[in-house]
């Protein structure tokens, strides 16, 4: 797991005051924790959240994995003090919001400053029990 030093602007967007507020709340607290390799940043994803990440491999292949959301937040919680060893983490440009109903689509390209490559990423904001969470993340990553 890349952690993540964010610096998102929210762009105008047509998203409620109230549902851009709370996006505004969960990434702020996603971007402090993992730019602190806290690992519980885990616990913004929702427990059925959908994690899907496409790696392309030197000769070009590709393979998409799916993991469940609470292999994938247990696998955060363990890689964190790696991440942290290694000075593991990524910057995000291109920042856009976009509302899809009262759900809120974050696409931006993300910049592994250890491996020092970019790749795209799409993180959908929405309800997740009591909160505002993260219900789906659909990434690309080189090994």
């Amino acid at each position: 797991m890349k952690a993540i030093a964010i610096a998102f602007i929210a762009c105008g967007t047509a998203v409620p005051a109230s549902a851009q507020s709370q996006n505004n709340s969960t990434f702020e607290r996603y971007q402090a924790m993992e730019r602190g390799f806290d690992p519980a940043v885990a616990d913004l994803y929702c427990d059925n959240a959908i994690i899907r990440n496409t790696r392309t491999y030197p000769d070009g292949q590709q393979r998409t994995l799916e993991i469940p959301a609470p292999k994938y937040k247990q696998l955060i919680r363990t890689s964190m003090p790696m991440a942290k060893a290694k000075g593991d983490y990524s910057t995000y440009s291109d920042i856009k919001y976009s509302p899809e109903g009262l759900n809120t689509r974050i696409n931006a390209s993300r910049y592994s400053v250890l491996k020092k490559y970019s790749s795209p990423i799409s993180i959908l904001l929405g309800p997740c029990g009591d909160s505002w969470g993260i219900i789906e993340e659909i990434s690309q990553s080189q090994p």
